[in-house]
């Protein structure tokens, strides 16, 4: 019984000494293979980091608008007996879009165009009397007052049976519509929407930091999702003299409608300032960027040895990065060969 314990005992030994062994001579083996493949140098292009002109830019992301978006009021009560548009239809400024009942409308505005001729002829004709001295100056006096009676009366007629008539105010295209024949309008009611697009508006909110840089007048370069390879050219109409909460100031950015590739109200439009000037900063190629802007690294070249580097980064110009902090001006910025790098590797610099 001894025995057979003292050979088991044995065999567990042998056992976790063979394991030792084994795990020992994997780490031998990846400790290699590792040293193996750091030793393999990686050929790699470098730039020094340096100063350099940076033409600051700037792309904000606004909402394009009608340059007229207008609500159409009904000035008058009654039933609608006529409706002259649809939705998407063009109307010219002045066009009628609805007819509300006007018989009795235009039966008081001809009562009163005819009190207004039949005053303005007793004021023309008093008047001839007085210079013959047939009527005193009060009879005169009171026939003008009734003239300029029958004549606010006449233009409040002429006013009311006008109104019957609903007209946009503005070119542009109809974008609502709330009313059909036989609806019931109250003086105050919105009967339809007219937007102008022809001129297009985009608006954006510009940092405190970046708005002094602006001016009006300044040219823009507009771009949207929709037509991925066009730019439409804007300019700067306002920039507001306040700011909001978030400490941004308002721009207009006014541009014309393009025929060949329009836009309309509501879509986004990317907006690129380019009009900030110039100013020296330390500069890396774009393409040296590991990763997203959010989360900025390079792999900088010290002694053969590829050294990954946390960077904060600063304003984008053309394809130039400005490098606010994580580098130092002289240091070999990796911008080719990096997608095969990992900190810690071996590089060879190519010339």
């Amino acid at each position: 019984m001894q025995l057979v314990r003292n050979i088991a005992i044995v065999v567990i030994l042998l056992v976790g000494i063979g394991a030792i062994l084994m795990n020992n001579k994997a780490k031998s083996n990846e400790k290699a293979a590792k040293s193996q493949e750091t030793e393999k140098a990686v050929s790699v292009s470098v730039v020094p980091l340096a100063k350099g002109t940076l033409n600051e830019t700037l792309t904000l992301v606004g909402t394009i608008v009608a340059n007229n978006d207008v609500a159409i009021v009904s000035e008058t009560m009654g039933k609608v007996t006529g409706v002259y548009a649809k939705v998407g239809d063009y109307k010219s400024a002045g066009s009628v879009l609805f007819q509300v009942d006007d018989e009795l409308k235009r039966a008081a505005y001809q009562a009163a165009e005819v009190s207004y001729q039949k005053a303005k002829k007793d004021v023309e004709r008093y008047e001839s009397l007085s210079k013959e001295g047939a009527i005193t100056d009060a009879q005169l006096e009171t026939a003008r007052l009734n003239f300029k009676s029958a004549e606010s009366q006449f233009i409040t007629a002429r006013r009311q049976y006008s109104d019957a008539k609903i007209k946009t105010p503005i070119s542009g295209i109809v974008t609502d519509r709330r009313v059909d024949i036989g609806a019931m309008v109250q003086n105050g009611t919105v009967v339809a929407s007219v937007v102008d697009i022809a001129k297009l508006k985009v608006k954006v909110n510009v940092a405190e930091s970046d708005v002094f840089k602006l001016k009006t007048g300044d040219n823009v370069i507009i771009s949207t999702d929709v037509y991925p390879n066009v730019n439409f050219a804007g300019k700067i109409e306002t920039i507001s003299s306040k700011a909001d909460d978030a400490h941004n100031y308002a721009v207009e950015i006014s541009l014309p409608n393009s025929k060949e590739h329009p836009l309309k109200a509501g879509m986004f439009g990317r907006v690129l300032f380019s009009s900030l000037g110039e100013r020296q900063a330390l500069l890396i190629p774009r393409e040296a960027l590991i990763g997203s802007v959010k989360k900025p690294q390079v792999f900088v070249a010290e002694n053969g040895i590829a050294k990954l580097k946390d960077i904060t980064v600063g304003r984008e110009g053309g394809k130039s990065l400005e490098v606010l902090g994580g580098l130092k001006e002289g240091d070999l910025v990796i911008f080719s060969g990096q997608n095969n790098l990992r900190d810690g590797y071996a590089v060879s610099i190519m010339k």
